[in-house]
């Protein structure tokens, strides 16, 4: 569909974790492969011994400066400073090994303390735990070695090695556990922080607003252009043939204008109904969302397959703007894809509603383009999230993600 425009993936918000967007209403990213996750982890361990060192000396000299309220605050930034450091080796360490990508933003000096010390907490833990893992590993490989020498003494191991299966479940339990909690910290710590994320909410909001506007703007301009270009211009024709029917007093060329002019009020009216409906159906009230695409699918040129498959029934501006989905789709793609048919998918559950309008049309639609602008703004108004997906030679899918709450 030419002249098609969505946000597509575009939105994730920068700066903020890429498999933390979701936390933000934008799909996660792919992790890395666990083998790099798990090189990263046994690093986090050792690079929590550091943190031990670094509050066993120079944290262990500093505390009576600490203590003393006039050098607090020199021994307090001399002791962030320091901390600082090292939390800026477990940001690179969360990015290289996890991917993460953090603001750059600085936390306060209390915040940059507290995270180290939770840090190496952990870290520490996780360390001890791998310690326990491999003294378990070789525990195993001498009882392994014992049974090899000594065949008949496989029973009395069979409780050892059921004691053993359950530790091992547990360390790598733990392990996973103090994973989680790592990564906990570190969205904490070097994720956006309150005030940014409200700030960037405003920003959306005030962007979504500025574009509903646009979007009834330009609606506005469309219907005059619809009414002044097409009824107003048949209208002026459907008159000057009554006036030609009234002046001409042969009752045959008077009768074939009377026919020619019923014919121009068919097509008034239908040309009309069609404004109508591109305003606001009145099968949204009456009849509800799947009637009313079932009214775009007779209109439509080309043949038009909908799947409906929603439990309940929508709010009434998630149900308007569906529609609106399902029309603009439809007509782009009528018009400029060269699609042959058309396929329409409505479904969700009780908290979120997916539209997918695909054609096999050409594609290379143009996600940044300005032919589904309004639409954008529209679906950006409810919370909602629109995806174009058009590589050159098609097909073209549309995608609309749309909150019920």
């Amino acid at each position: 569909m030419q002249g098609e425009s969505a946000e597509g993936t575009a939105g994730l918000l920068p700066g903020v974790p890429v498999r933390w967007h979701e936390e933000a209403g934008v799909p996660a990213a792919r992790p890395y492969p666990w083998p790099r996750r798990a090189a990263g982890a046994l690093l986090g361990s050792c690079t929590a011994l550091t943190g031990l060192l670094y509050f066993a000396v120079p944290g262990a000299l500093s505390l009576p400066f600490v203590w003393w309220p006039r050098t607090r605050p020199r021994a307090l930034a001399l002791l962030t400073a320091g901390a600082r450091r090292l939390t800026a080796l477990e940001r690179i360490r969360r990015s290289v090994f996890f991917g993460d990508v953090f603001p750059a933003h600085h936390a306060a000096d209390q915040d940059v303390l507290r995270y180290l010390a939770a840090r190496t907490g952990t870290g520490a833990l996780s360390a001890g735990v791998l310690a326990l893992l491999g003294y378990g590993a070789v525990l195993a490989g001498l009882l392994a070695v014992g049974v090899v020498r000594d065949p008949t003494d496989w029973r009395g191991l069979l409780p050892q090695a059921l004691l053993g299966g359950v530790l091992l479940f547990l360390d790598l339990q733990g392990l996973v556990s103090l994973n989680v909690l790592d990564t906990r910290l570190a969205r904490d710590h070097f994720g956006p922080s309150g005030r940014e994320l409200l700030e960037r909410r405003i920003a959306e909001l005030a962007a979504s607003r500025a574009g509903v506007l646009r979007a009834v703007d330009a609606e506005r301009r469309r219907i005059e252009r619809d009414l002044h270009d097409g009824v107003q211009q048949r209208l002026v024709a459907l008159g000057m043939l009554l006036g030609r029917a009234r002046r001409n007093r042969t009752p045959e060329q008077a009768e074939s204008l009377l026919r020619q002019a019923h014919q121009a009020s068919q097509e008034v009216l239908t040309e009309l109904r069609e404004v109508a409906w591109r305003v606001y159906p009145s099968a949204l009230d009456d009849l509800g969302l799947e009637e009313a695409l079932g009214g775009v699918a007779q209109r439509c040129g080309i043949p038009l397959h909908i799947e409906f498959g929603l439990p309940l029934p929508l709010p009434r501006p998630v149900e308007t703007a569906a529609y609106f989905v399902v029309c603009e789709a439809v007509t782009n793609a009528a018009k400029h894809s060269g699609a042959t048919r058309i396929r329409v998918s409505v479904g969700g559950d009780g908290s979120r509603v997916s539209v997918s309008v695909q054609d096999n049309g050409t594609g290379g639609a143009d996600p940044l383009g300005g032919g589904l602008s309004g639409l954008r703004s529209r679906v950006d108004a409810l919370d909602g999230r629109l995806y174009v997906d058009s590589p050159c030679g098609g097909p073209t899918t549309i995608t609309a993600e749309l909150p019920c709450a």
